[in-house]
């Protein structure tokens, strides 16, 4: 297992880069901790890939560095950095046995014989592989073949990290969340360093103790779950995570209160000194819509919203609001009645987010 630390690394695949647009990966310093558990999460695009491949040595990055345990590991190959990769799709040798599949590694070493049959029962046991350990992998499941593309990587001791690549993409909708977990349960027993890069939230929530949120060729916040969702540093992180994602209110600054359309809202506590220094940036205003309250009742401290659609998901309800000509959602229990007319809504202050230039901004301590 290994430390891997990234040193202002950026990429191109352009022959002359020039301007940011050109980066694959712009410039970014980051730590894997030894033994931890990570997620690299972002939309098609965003430059996750290219890292993961920088990391596993499949790509020489344009510029800066990779550290394995502060070793410099740039011109090492994907073998000498002793990393193991899982792909979207399952790579097995077909005509071999699953057992054959598994020991490969291990006889590449040239390990005993008795060791490769211990290392590859204790796999095939915490895989589930067992009882398909004499049967050729190309009569497995996808779901099975991509257990012992996993296995290939978890039977070795000397792996410094095991990359997944969106490793369920073929793997059936209800089989997802039990491999998940046993990913987890294999992190945990191992304590192998593992990065596993997805653009599904809840593979991220559900395997990683800590998420990377990647966006434009950057990462964007590092995270716990809990902190991606109760405080996005950035306006992406809000709209990407969440089911839906934040609301995002376009506002300008006036006379010390922030407007849209015509609702006019107190700064949020702590910000007023900020805005000074925010002339002339992109503002917008965020709140989740877990975070949405609405009350049977009018009051001062209400705004009038419109009902504009009622989404029924079962256990809760979305509702679409229209304030100030932009659209609000509001998340809402199942049997949680509306008033009639008008909707009266409010933003309790402490789930209230404000960006500028779609960083957020901190409140005077």
């Amino acid at each position: 297992m290994a430390e891997i630390r990234l040193q202002q690394l950026a990429h191109s695949y352009a022959r002359q880069p020039g301007a940011p647009e050109d980066y694959a990966l712009r410039q970014l310093d980051h730590i894997w901790a030894q033994g931890g558990a990570y997620a690299l999460l972002g939309p098609s695009g965003c430059g996750k890939s290219t890292l993961l491949n920088i990391i596993s040595g499949l790509l020489t990055p344009s510029e800066g560095q990779v550290l394995f345990d502060g070793k410099r590991v740039n011109e090492l190959t994907p073998e000498q950095r002793n990393i193991a990769q899982v792909f979207q799709f399952p790579v097995v040798y077909d005509t071999m046995t699953v057992f054959d599949n598994l020991a490969f590694p291990l006889r590449n070493q040239g390990m005993a014989a008795d060791r490769v049959r211990q290392k590859v029962e204790e796999i095939a046991e915490v895989l589930e592989l067992t009882p398909v350990l004499s049967k050729k992998a190309r009569n497995l499941s996808a779901d099975e073949k991509q257990k012992v593309s996993m296995g290939r990587g978890l039977v070795r001791d000397d792996v410094s990290a095991i990359l997944f690549d969106e490793p369920l993409t073929v793997i059936d909708p209800h089989l997802k969340w039990k491999l998940r977990r046993k990913l987890k349960q294999i992190h945990e027993q191992f304590n192998i360093t593992m990065v596993y890069v997805t653009h599904d939230q809840l593979e991220a929530s559900t395997f990683a103790d800590k998420i990377a949120v990647m966006y434009g060729g950057q990462i964007v916040q590092f995270g716990t779950p809990r902190e991606l969702f109760e405080r996005p540093r950035h306006s992406f992180v809000g709209y990407f995570i969440g089911s839906p994602g934040m609301n995002l209110i376009e506002v300008t600054e006036q006379g010390g209160a922030l407007t849209f359309g015509d609702v006019t809202l107190p700064v949020p506590a702590g910000l007023s000194g900020q805005l000074p220094a925010l002339a002339g940036q992109r503002l917008q205003l965020g709140i989740r819509p877990e975070f949405v309250r609405i009350w049977d009742a009018p009051s001062e401290h209400t705004l009038a919203a419109r009902l504009r659609h009622v989404e029924d998901l079962g256990t809760y309800r979305i509702v679409t609001l229209e304030l100030g000509g932009q659209r609000v959602m509001a998340r809402l229990p199942e049997d949680r009645q509306l008033p009639e007319g008008d909707i009266p809504v409010s933003f309790p202050a402490p789930w209230l987010m404000l960006y500028a230039n779609d960083v957020l901004v901190e409140a005077d301590q």
